[in-house]
Formats: structure tokens, C-alpha cells, sequence
């Protein structure tokens, strides 16, 4: 039985056809919001250090910033060319459109709100803020070291520009921040009006340091140094009022069907982002009228988002205020493990995977393992071979590194760069050349797919069993990208591996991306879009079939993101089937939960928290209760996203060690699913309410912070502590 055929429930009872049904699907844009509100609900943990509260509301404020550029400028780009494409809950593009703004205007509120309450708490703590509403003022010690900061490091770089029409009006670029302000020439009484763009390259927030004894650090921002120092900037006027704005643009790239070469497509590509249309103006303050109104005409708001507020208007500046180096108002620091049963041999990463498959959990265990694994393979002599993809790598990455390593010491080393990795085009184009200038073979993938999948594969020289020579091929697939800065905040798994099957499957994987080579046999690893999207339905429409036999049904997931109509539907006919599902989903998910008659049987959590969970997991029962060792077991690069599943090239992993079976299932999606302490509940009605802590309050992070892995552990730990067994605490499988 699979999820297209089955009309029956398995009490016999016909079943409604599910596109008779068309609100079963919430709208793919609100979820995110209400995902952004999740976000910056943790700036509001009284438990949480200060500058962790300051750090959530930065990282709300540069989410929907990327929202906006992206994803409402999607939209305002199909409301302006009149497509009507309807969302997957059935809006129209204006519908949509409309819907956002109010919640955009909402969510902003929020952060200003979130702001008014940490402020009074940093000033409190010893981190003033000056300006944008607070009650502290400069003192004369701080004017002065603020002039002197001014003259040397701002005024070089800043250039004002008046507006007449004698000076068109200046472009201001996606990000860009700036000034308007109204002066009188005192020498004749005339009025000026001036723009000052603050440059990229500047803070957005300057430290004044300590100016006398018991005084303590205060921040002020960068517009605000510009004011106080006006006079400076314009010799011989008055200034009568000035408002501070900011513009973000389309920044989206569409990509040409007819474009011959990716790599100078991406580099023009690149500069018209910076000139999108405009989707969003912040204005700040009592901003001056004839300023709002010339702003209003020169930049073409058509379709824009236009919001005023007394406070910051870009939060994702604050990260400047949570770099101060208080460590009583961080979290305690933590520093990843090395997995013991490397470190049992030695460090030989690759006598270790030998002995056999091994998962590294990232952050909690170390992600040098996998740049240890691409650094040992550069210097063997008996490695051939490397072949590596990369997504997003970092602006400084030792995987770079060590991949022009392994080419300057003649081994054949390809990597396939994704020039369509989202704002990190121009830095895989540097790593491009970079690799290229090394000897690297660099592969820029298909055209109209993005290559997502994260595989690392090392092909070795070897003696056989009698003697002879051999070639055994490592992997390490992941779940999340090869960069070592964002390894360090997000949850994700690392499987190596000298399983002969998947070392095949891996290199017909490459020779596809490389060659357009489309493997005619799988013998293991799933690919988008080849089969993924089909595989992962007849997986679930088995344990349809395992649930009218009367045996246990269920499946446990672990996505980022759920939108895909089939999958969603899928799942749905197996609620009905009576298949018990549990799907963690940190960010979108559209499908909804506990619909009786539909989605009785699924129940649905999102996990927000110190780390970001980004790892994808899907585990099927097999006729048995959850977790078993028979269950089979996936990780995965895709989210369960119509674009992951039908525009890019993934891989879903089985699981064929039964340590890390045990580990995946067992420890890492137990866990998950036993968290209460960082979970959000998702109800029918689109509203997510905080899990209750219970008897037994969990809490996922730390417990990975405090337990070691069941398959990198060693033997080391096997006399001494061991990993705690984990048990659901509740009537479901």
C-alpha cells in the first residue's frame, strides 16, 4: 500500500479526498513569522544571561531582515508583474502580500518592545546605552573622546551630499543606512537639505570607553556620533532637524535559463542586488517631513513596507553590544569534545572509521574532526584522491585550505562550488578562484539546481587481505554545511564511513553532478530529485500498510522545514491511518496538527534554544514500536521543502552501523523528543505555546552538552560513565 492509493481507513471507513479539504495547509510566510516571534520570544527569558537576551533580538532583527529582501520581495515582485500564483493555503499574491505587512509591523513592535526592556537591564548591568530614547547623556569626557573618534575615523570616510538639483538624488544600496538632515546656512539664512549614506564597512555601534574612574563603557550608534558631531561635518550651518532611515531591497537572484556562464552571470548578478527595489523603509525618530517626503518619491516605494519607530532600526546591529566582553553576562562557554574513539587511535581519523562508522554530533563534539579528516587525507601519501562539495564554507576556511593542500601535493582533488548558495555568492566565487589558482578541478554543478548535499568523499591506496594493493573509498555526509563558524551554534550530525556501498553510491553521486551522468542503480543513498520525494512517500505508505495489519505504526522526523504539499498529504493519509508521527520542526511547517479526521495522529514541536538545530532525520517503525533496532533510519541534507525535493541535488543517508542507529534513533531524536525545557507545541490553529515542563523537565542542549556520543565515545568511557538510557515518559510509541 502507499499514501496515493489508499481510499479506506483501516477500520474500513471511507476516506474524504484530501484536496476536498483546502485550509489543511497553513501559509508557508506566517509560519515564519510565527517561527522569527519564537526566536525573539528567547530575548524574553529572565533566565537567560543578558547579552544571550540582546544576542536573540539581533538574530530576530537580521531573520527578518532576509525575510524581507527575500521572500516579501518575491512576492511584491509577483503582485508588480500581476502573476497570480496562489500560496499553498490558497492566497493570492496581494492576499499574501497584505497579511505580511501587518504581521511585519507587528513583529517589528515586538523587538522595540524587547528593547525597551533590556535597555533600563544593560544599563543596570553596566553597558549604557546612549540615545534612541535612553536617559543617559554625554558627559564632557565622552563628547570629547567622541569628537576625536569622529574626526580620525568617520569624517574621512562619509561624504555628504546635498540635495538640489544641482546633486541628483544618490542611490542608496540594499542595507543601506543613512541621514537626512535640514540646515541653515547661518551666513545667509538659506535652507539645505543633506543626505549622509553611513558606509557598510562602519559599526553600527561605537564603544565609548571608560573616560574617569567608576565610570563604565556606553554605546552609542553610529548615526547619533554623526549628529553630536554636525558641526564638524558642516562648518557654517545650523542644523534645524535630521531623521534617521534605512533601506532594504530585492535581494533575491533569478537565475537565467539561457545563461551560458554561471560564473559571470553571479558576478553581474551580484551588483544588480544591490540595486533591487525597494521593499522596506525604516525611518526613526521625529523624522522631518519634507525629508520622509522626498525619501518617499526618489526611492519608488511601490509595494514597500514603510515603518517608524523611536528605537534602533536595524537590531541586527546590536550583535555590536553583545560582543562586550562580559563572560558573567554569556552563556558559560563550552568547547566541543573530540571523539574518544579517535582519539584511540591516535588521531588516525581514517583507522578509526575502519574500525566502523562513526557520527560526530555538532556542536557538541568538534568540528575539526572533519577538517582533520580532509587535512590527514592531504598529507597521506596514500591518499588519490578527494572530492568535496561545497555549499557555504566561511570566510576563513580551513576545509579551503586543506582541499589546496591535498591539490599542491598532486593528488586529484575536485570540489563542486554552489554559486547559488544565498548571500554567499561572492564569497564562493572567491573560493572558487582560490581553489582553481591551487589545482583544484572546480565543478560549478547544474544550472538549474542548486547542490545541496553535503558529501565529502576520500578515495586511499590500501593492502588487502592477501597482500595486494586495494582502494577503499571514507565518506563523511552531513547534515549541515562544511563551516567551521556555524558548526559551533548548530546542531548537526557528521557520518563517516568506508562502507563499500556507500562509497559507490557517493561517487555515482558525484559523477552526476559532475558529468550530468544520472546513476541507472542506487544501491543505497536517496537522491533529489531523482527519487527522494518518491522514496520518502512509499516509506511512509509502509507504515500505512504495517497500521491496517495491525502492527505498530509510526514515524519520527526532524526538519527545519516542512512545506511540500505530497509530503504534508502523505503524512496526513497516514494519521488517518492510524501511524503515530512526531515531527520536530524547528522553523515553517505548514502542515497542521491534531485536525481530527486528518492529523489526529500527529502532534508536532519546534526547539529553539542556546544552539540552532539544523539536523534532518527521518526513522520508520517497521512494524514495531519507536525505537527499535530494526527501524529504519535516515539523515539527511533536505528539508522538506518543494525546493529541496524537486530543485536540488540532496542525499538521504541510511543508516547501516547499528552504534549509530542506536545513537540517531535512541539517543539524538529521543532526546528531541523528550525536550520540554526549549519545545513549542504547534496547535491546529496555527499557534505554538511553550511545552510544559512536567515532572521531569528536559532540557536537549544540555543534556548533549553533558553526555557523550554512543558511537564516538570509545572504550575509554566503557568501565566508567556511561550514556544514560533515554525513554519516552508518555502513552506513544
Amino acid at each position: 500500500m502507499t499514501a496515493a492509493d489508499s481510499s479506506l481507513t483501516s477500520s474500513g471507513d471511507p476516506l474524504p479526498d484530501l484536496v476536498t479539504i483546502p485550509d489543511r495547509f497553513f501559509n508557508r510566510e506566517q509560519s515564519w513569522l510565527a517561527f522569527n516571534r519564537r526566536v525573539l520570544s528567547e530575548a524574553r527569558r529572565a533566565e537567560y544571561p543578558l547579552l544571550e537576551r540582546l544576542r536573540f533580538l539581533s538574530i530576530s532583527g537580521n531573520n527578518l531582515d532576509e525575510f524581507l529582501m527575500v521572500r516579501v520581495a518575491g512576492l511584491a515582485g509577483q503582485v508588480r508583474r500581476q502573476i497570480a500564483e496562489a500560496s499553498i493555503d490558497g492566497l493570492s499574491p496581494p492576499e499574501q502580500l497584505a497579511a505580511i505587512r501587518a504581521e511585519v509591523v507587528r513583529l517589528e513592535t515586538m523587538q522595540q518592545d524587547v528593547w525597551s526592556e533590556l535597555r533600563p537591564q544593560l544599563a543596570e548591568a553596566g553597558i549604557e546605552v546612549i540615545g534612541e530614547g535612553g536617559r543617559h547623556r554625554l558627559n564632557a569626557g565622552q563628547i570629547a573622546w567622541l569628537k576625536d573618534y569622529f574626526l580620525e575615523r568617520i569624517l574621512p570616510i562619509i561624504t555628504p551630499q546635498a540635495i538640489d538639483p544641482a546633486h541628483p538624488f544618490p542611490f542608496v544600496s540594499n542595507g543601506g543606512m543613512g541621514l537626512m538632515m535640514s540646515l541653515t546656512r547661518i551666513a545667509d539664512g538659506a535652507s539645505v537639505m543633506e543626505m549622509v549614506l553611513i558606509p557598510a564597512a562602519l559599526p553600527r555601534y561605537i564603544r565609548i570607553p571608560a573616560q574617569a574612574e567608576g565610570e563604565t563603557p556606553a554605546y552609542i550608534s553610529i548615526a547619533d556620533v554623526i549628529c553630536h558631531n554636525a558641526e564638524a561635518l558642516f562648518p557654517g550651518f545650523q542644523v534645524e532637524g535630521h531623521g534617521v532611515f534605512r533601506v532594504l531591497r530585492d535581494s533575491d537572484i533569478e537565475i537565467e535559463e539561457d545563461a551560458e556562464d554561471l560564473v559571470r552571470y553571479f558576478r553581474t548578478a551580484i551588483q544588480r542586488r544591490r540595486r533591487g527595489s525597494v521593499i522596506m523603509l525604516q525611518l526613526q525618530g521625529d523624522f522631518d517631513r519634507a525629508a520622509e517626503q522626498l525619501l518617499r518619491d526618489q526611492l519608488r516605494l511601490d509595494h514597500a513596507i514603510i515603518i517608524k519607530s523611536d528605537g534602533p532600526i536595524a537590531m541586527a546591529g546590536l550583535s555590536d553590544i553583545v560582543d562586550e566582553k562580559r563572560a558573567e553576562l554569556k552563556f558559560a562557554p563550552y568547547s566541543p569534545r573530540y571523539p574518544e574513539r579517535i582519539l584511540e587511535h591516535d588521531g588516525d581519523i581514517f583507522a578509526a572509521i575502519r574500525e566502523k562508522d562513526l557520527v560526530v554530533h555538532h556542536p557538541y563534539e568538534s568540528f575539526e574532526v572533519v577538517i582533520d579528516f580532509l587535512r590527514q587525507a592531504a598529507a597521506d601519501p596514500d591518499v588519490v584522491a578527494i572530492k568535496q562539495t561545497l555549499y557555504r564554507a566561511g570566510k576563513q576556511s580551513a576545509i579551503i585550505n586543506a582541499l589546496c593542500a591535498a591539490a599542491e601535493a598532486g593528488k586529484s582533488v575536485t570540489a563542486v562550488v554552489e554559486l547559488k548558495a544565498r548571500f554567499d555568492e561572492e564569497q564562493n566565487l572567491h573560493w572558487a578562484s582560490q581553489l582553481e589558482n591551487a589545482g583544484v578541478q572546480v565543478i560549478y554543478g547544474f544550472v538549474d539546481w542548486k547542490t545541496h548535499a553535503k558529501i565529502s568523499m576520500v578515495v586511499r591506496r590500501e593492502s588487502d587481505s592477501e597482500g595486494g594493493e586495494t582502494y577503499r573509498t571514507y565518506c563523511h555526509f552531513g547534515t549541515g554545511n562544511y563551516h567551521p563558524v556555524t558548526a559551533k551554534i548548530y546542531t548537526d550530525l557528521s557520518l563517516f564511513s568506508c562502507d563499500p556501498v556507500l562509497g559507490r553510491d557517493a561517487s555515482r553521486v558525484f559523477n552526476y553532478i559532475t558529468g550530468y551522468a544520472t546513476p541507472e542503480v542506487l544501491e543505497a543513498l536517496v537522491v533529489s530529485p531523482l527519487n527522494m520525494k518518491s522514496t520518502l512517500i512509499e516509506l511512509i505508505g509502509k507504515e500505512m500498510s504495517a497500521a491496517a495489519m495491525g502492527k505498530p505504526a509510526a514515524i519520527w522526523v526532524k526538519l527545519n522545514s516542512l512545506v511540500d504539499p505530497e509530503i504534508i498529504d502523505a503524512l496526513y493519509r497516514a494519521s488517518q491511518w492510524g501511524v503515530r508521527i512526531d515531527l520536530v520542526v524547528r522553523g515553517i511547517c505548514c502542515l497542521k496538527p491534531g485536525v481530527a479526521g486528518l492529523s489526529e495522529n500527529i502532534r508536532v514541536k519546534s526547539i529553539i534554544g542556546r544552539f540552532l538545530e539544523h539536523g534532518r532525520i527521518w526513522a520508520f517503525a517497521g512494524g514495531a514500536n519507536l525505537p527499535n533496532p530494526r527501524a529504519r533510519v535516515f539523515i539527511s541534507s533536505a528539508d522538506g521543502m518543494s525546493r529541496n525535493l524537486d530543485r536540488r541535488v540532496e542525499v538521504l543517508v541510511p543508516i547501516r552501523n547499528k552504534t549509530v542507529h542506536d545513537q540517531v534513533l535512541d539517543q539524538v531524536m529521543m532526546a528531541n523528543l523528550l525536550d520540554t525545557e526549549q519545545s513549542w507545541n504547534l496547535d491546529a490553529d496555527g499557534t505554538y505555546a511553550r511545552a510544559e515542563l512536567g515532572e521531569h523537565p528536559f532540557n536537549v542542549h544540555r543534556y548533549f552538552m553533558t553526555n557523550p556520543s554512543l558511537s564516538g565515545r570509545g572504550a575509554a568511557l566503557g568501565s566508567g560513565r556511561k550514556v544514560p538510557k533515554l525513554a519516552l515518559r508518555r502513552g506513544r510509541s
